[in-house]
């Protein structure tokens, strides 16, 4: 029997999917790919916009397009609270709305670098966000399962790992005795043949003083970290219940900076929170050419139902002022990411190449340690190499 995997949003999502991709293929099944037709689809769905809701329903229509004899399964955290919606899809065969750990992952498919999921849950219960209501309370894995895992991806050959989480941050809070995430970053540091770590998103309340000395005096632990702010404004951010100010935001990237050397910052930004106002928005505005991150992710409002300021804030901003200034906050990202990158120009640079690239012919593709994107033409096999190499942005930009 062949089975065809689709997953929508986050390096969790795209992990949960390599546990399940790997108990399939354990009981024989076969994955098929690209064009070919399967017995079975699975499709991992993604929820935290109104956007992912209907990326999430067009790929499971498509799926039954292509194939309506097909067993078409979906699950994911649009059927935690939509199983209903997604049933009335005619074609769905099996709605699965458990969430788990899976018993660990060995591979990682159709990836260079390996994401390890140490870490699932949410407790902050951001107003806006959908997130704890389907993924529910924080809950860690324990550091010896972490480990294992780690070790065997090591074995497979992947030089990266990068440590994933619904909230990283928080990881060990729920454990006894728990090291918390540094603990889990020194002990993979131990581990043979992982050449470097890589956190995923961070919130800036959970980036302690311990992980700044950690990533300042570690070899392995890459110097970026994305830590999303989504707003720039005191009363955004409190109507947001993002827990932390303006001032405190900034203080952190400074002090980020001061202490790692060649840090990258990336981070999320959300437009057009209900009743926002220009001058709210300049602040944000504002907030992101001081900081000068690498790559900003911009998201327009959507309402999510069950959410805080769903049932609250009845302000909605206009769609048109929504579009207009995220395509503000687009123009200041861009030029903030030339300014970050000219500061490497000349610079050597520790590149994992991931493969041949799509964007440029004869070029190969991976990310410097601090997450800029690199080409390099080369007739050699570079993919999983680690090379030094000085960067050029004639040929770095993207």
């Amino acid at each position: 029997m062949k089975i065809k995997f689709y997953t929508l949003g986050c390096k969790v999502n795209q992990y949960d999917t390599q546990g399940i991709r790997e108990r399939f293929l354990n009981h024989g099944f076969k994955e098929s790919r690209n064009n070919q037709k399967a017995d079975f689809y699975l499709i991992n769905t993604c929820t935290v916009t109104s956007s992912a809701d209907s990326k999430s329903r067009e790929v499971i229509r498509r799926c039954i397009r292509e194939n309506p004899k097909a067993k078409i399964i979906v699950t994911g955290c649009l059927v935690k609270r939509d199983a209903g919606m997604i049933a009335g899809i005619r074609g769905v065969s099996l709605i699965v709305s458990k969430s788990f750990f899976c018993d660990g992952i060995t591979d990682f498919s159709g990836h260079t670098r390996a994401f390890l999921k140490i870490q699932d849950g949410c407790n902050n219960f951001c107003s806006y966000c959908k997130v704890p209501l389907v993924r529910g309370r924080s809950r860690s894995r324990p550091l010896d399962e972490i480990v294992k895992e780690a070790k065997a991806l090591a074995e497979k050959g992947f030089k990266e790992i990068v440590l994933t989480g619904i909230c990283l941050g928080a990881y060990g809070r729920d454990l006894r005795k728990s090291a918390g995430l540094v603990g889990v970053i020194s002990a993979i540091e131990e581990i043979k043949g992982i050449l470097r770590i890589r956190l995923s998103s961070i919130e800036a309340k959970d980036v302690t003083d311990s992980l700044i000395l950690k990533m300042a005096g570690s070899k392995k632990l890459c110097p970026h970290l994305h830590i999303p702010v989504q707003s720039g404004d005191d009363e955004v951010l409190r109507k947001m219940r993002r827990n932390y100010s303006r001032k405190f935001y900034i203080n952190l990237i400074k002090k980020i900076k001061k202490k790692v050397r060649d840090i990258a910052i990336t981070t999320d930004c959300l437009v057009g929170f209900p009743g926002e106002s220009e001058e709210n928005f300049r602040n944000t505005l504002n907030l992101i050419k001081e900081m000068l991150p690498l790559k900003v992710h911009i998201f327009p409002y959507s309402q999510r139902s069950g959410t805080y300021a769903h049932q609250k804030f009845k302000q909605p901003i206009d769609p048109v002022i929504i579009k207009e200034r995220v395509n503000r906050l687009k123009e200041a990202a861009d030029r903030c990411q030339d300014g970050f990158k000219e500061m490497f120009i000349g610079k050597s640079l520790p590149v994992l190449f991931e493969g041949l690239s799509k964007e440029k012919k004869g070029y190969w593709e991976g990310y410097s340690h601090n997450y800029i994107k690199i080409f390099f033409k080369s007739k050699n096999l570079l993919c999983n190499k680690l090379l030094n190499l000085p960067y050029l942005t004639s040929l770095s930009r993207h």
